[in-house]
């Protein structure tokens, strides 16, 4: 059984289509990223999958119990983190841990414990001295600390210093390890390149992309880069090779591209036959998958992977 499966979903707000036919499936024990500019529909789908709200057309499932009319059992099983976090100012940061840890379920007293050493947060004080990376780091320990099967996290990081972002990471490194799932809304690439086993990548309220990393950069073209003791012929007529430049310099020829997978082999090849003293081949990023997805023109979706 998916931990998420949520089909066709529409959402209208007024004249404005927030969801148009989204189509997300998370696998039990996953980490799954739910990328998207603003504006795309990420938040819309989780307070679909949370309940929050009703959608005109479509069905969301959380381990097979419908979002809507099963909300009750549904959040028994989950943990929700959102990415502005409003507090009780006149409670402590543990008092607001303890009220939403109940409310998720029941906080583990060590879990407790450790999570507020580990993102360094003094539970005393009052929220309403508590920065926003404070205040996130209440949602993060409340959330993290109990024993959900799934959890939402939409924007989890926002507000948090680079060295929070890390104790973030590893966190959700130990939730895949104990089999738990986590569906992860972020704009930080890095983050999500770092910690997704899949992404889905939404646009305009639709799956445009989804799949592992390996399988969404087979669609893309891989950056070469090297450094040759003579010049590399055969380049040029390759098909599947682009962005091509070559300068002679006293060091030897300075030559890169990009190329697509069927072209790879052979353009690496070729440089290898010119005597390179340096060759670099990376991958696409994350970073340049979103851009390449949302720097062009919309068309249909096309899913990568789809199962």
């Amino acid at each position: 059984m998916d931990a998420i499966r949520a089909m066709g979903l529409r959402k209208n707000f007024g004249h404005t289509q927030a969801l148009d036919g989204l189509d997300l499936v998370v696998d039990q024990g996953e980490v799954h990223g739910f990328l998207g500019p603003n504006g795309a529909g990420k938040s819309t789908t989780i307070r679909a999958l949370l309940g929050q709200l009703r959608i005109n057309a479509g069905n969301a499932k959380i381990f097979g119990m419908d979002c809507w009319e099963q909300s009750v059992q549904a959040h028994r099983r989950l943990a929700y983190v959102p990415g502005d976090v409003s507090l009780w100012p006149g409670l402590t940061g543990g008092a607001c841990i303890d009220i939403l840890g109940r409310l998720q379920g029941g906080a583990h007293p060590r879990r407790r414990r450790e999570l507020i050493e580990r993102f360094d947060l003094d539970p005393t004080k009052r929220t309403r001295t508590y920065s926003k990376g404070n205040r996130q780091k209440v949602a993060l320990v409340a959330a993290l600390s109990t024993n959900a099967d799934l959890f939402l996290l939409d924007e989890p990081t926002s507000g948090l210093d680079p060295l929070m972002e890390d104790v973030f990471q590893q966190c959700v490194h130990d939730l895949k390890r104990n089999g738990h799932t986590v569906l992860l809304s972020s704009h930080i690439l890095s983050e999500a390149e770092a910690l997704c086993d899949r992404v889905s990548i939404v646009r305009r309220g639709v799956v445009v992309r989804h799949g592992t990393l390996a399988e969404l950069r087979s669609h893309t073209l891989t950056s070469v880069s090297a450094v040759t003791a003579k010049p590399v012929h055969g380049l040029r007529e390759l098909d599947g090779v682009v962005d091509l430049h070559s300068d002679v310099r006293p060091d030897g020829v300075h030559i890169s591209f990009r190329a697509g997978r069927d072209a790879l082999g052979r353009a690496v090849n070729y440089v290898v036959a010119s005597d390179p003293a340096t060759l670099t081949v990376e991958p696409p990023s994350l970073d340049e998958l979103f851009r390449t997805n949302f720097h062009t023109e919309a068309g249909a979706p096309t899913p990568v992977g789809a199962r």
